[in-house]
Parts: C-alpha cells; structure tokens; sequence
C-alpha cells in the first residue's frame, strides 16, 4: 500500500500498519519504505559527494542541483506463516524405566523447492554434529526440502528437569507431491527419574519457509515397589526393628 502527504510534527510518532495474510507456507518479503520531505518544499543544503558512503546515497533522494531532496528509511519485512497449533501428543513411561518410541509428526502445506519435487520416500540424512540443538536434515536431493527442529520449554525449571530425561532424533523424511504433507519421523527417548508431568514444544522450520509447532506432554507415572518390609511384633508395647539399606543415585 502507499500513503502519502501524512504530516508530521516534530517529535511526532508515526504507526505504520502492517498486515500479514500468508496463502502458503513459504517466506514472504517485502519492505516498507518511508520518504520524508520538508513541508515548504525546500531542500536539504548537504550535498552528496560521489565517494560518499553507499548506503547514505541509497538512502536519500538527490534534486537537480545536488541537494537532498528527500531521506528515506526502508524497513525489510521477513513473513514467516505458522501452521495451526497441532494436538498434544503424550509421551508416557513409568518412572526409573526407560522408554524409546517413534512420533510421526505430519507438515501440511510444505513448499518444495522452485526447481522439483523430491521423490516421495527419500529417507533423510541428520546432521551428524550431535551438540547442535537445531539439526539440519537433507534427503541430498538438488530441490530437497530442508528443516531445523527444536525442543522448547515453559521456563528454565522445566528444561533443567528434562534436559537429562528426553532425547529427540529425526529418522527420516517423507514426502508426499499430491498433498503436499512431510512426515518427519522422530525417535523419542524419555527415561524419567520420578513421578512428574511436564510439557514441551517442538518447534519444526522449513528453510523455504514455513514454521510448525507440536506439543508434547511428558508423563511419568509412579514407579514399581522396591520391596515389602514386614515387620514381625515380638508383643505388646514392645518395639519391633527391621534394619534396610538405601542407595543413593547422586552425590
């Protein structure tokens, strides 16, 4: 949209609105430009010199005789859609046991590359450095669609409680060219030391564009019984002691 002849006074605020209505997943870029001219119509007595810095040249308009005419400011806008929130998928295990399972998780309306479509199946390749938090997946196909995940937490408590606790790793990518649907499949390890129910999002972006987000919810139930201690009474007001031992698991 342009608007024009809008009057400023000094020191004023000027809200610019900015609508965002994507039709697909993909990233959208655009700039909003802001011209600034004196209201008497006069120039700017500051001349710009031919070895002047290329951005202040960009960012000025120049009269006939040199002057400034006008300066601009030019704003780029980076559109990322976001698909609508997902279920929650639950993750359940029993405390001190160790579950390992696989999540498919479904990316409707990914965009693939300008070129092709990757062929539908191709498994994918992780990144094989393990610190990064954001793998970068690839099917090595030339128009492959391409995809960071992460796992984000409610606070900092959440993440120091699970941090040691849940795994993720993406197995493969499966693409569908009639629907449009990636299917990432996830190895999910969840491996809890005591009862608790916490939640979690894993974020998926698509570097054509396009940002998903999952819930999950991870529930550990009550652990098994270590041992039943029966204690014998020997009479009446008299006391009865059983001696066990416990370990600790940390310092």
């Amino acid at each position: 949209f342009h608007l024009a002849g809008i009057r400023l006074a000094p020191k004023e605020k000027l809200e610019i609105p900015v609508l965002f209505m994507p039709a697909e997943m993909k990233i959208y870029k655009t700039q909003v430009v802001i011209h600034v001219m004196r209201e008497n119509g006069e120039n700017w007595p500051y001349e710009i010199a031919a070895e002047s810095d290329t951005d202040l040249i960009r960012n000025v308009t120049i009269a006939e005789n040199g002057e400034t005419r006008g300066i601009l400011w030019i704003y780029p806008i980076h559109g990322t859609p976001e698909a609508p929130q997902q279920k929650s998928v639950v993750i359940r295990c029993q405390a001190r046991q160790r579950l390992e399972e696989r999540v498919e998780l479904l990316l409707i309306g990914a965009m693939p590359a300008e070129t092709a479509l990757p062929d539908a199946g191709n498994s994918a390749m992780v990144n094989a450095d393990e610190s990064s938090s954001t793998p970068e997946v690839t099917d090595g196909s030339p128009a492959t669609l391409e995809f960071l995940y992460e796992l984000q937490y409610q606070s900092d408590e959440i993440r120091s409680q699970l941090d040691s606790l849940v795994g993720m790793q993406l197995l493969q990518k499966e693409w569908d060219t009639e629907s449009r649907i990636v299917t990432l499949v996830f190895n999910v390890v969840f491996a809890p030391s005591k009862p608790m129910r916490n939640k979690a999002t894993l974020v998926v972006r698509c570097t054509a564009g396009g940002l998903w987000k999952f819930p999950l919810v991870f529930i550990a139930t009550e652990p098994e019984v270590d041992d039943v201690i029966n204690i014998v009474a020997i009479g009446l007001n008299k006391e009865s002691i059983v001696s066990f031992k416990l370990t600790s698991q940390t310092r």
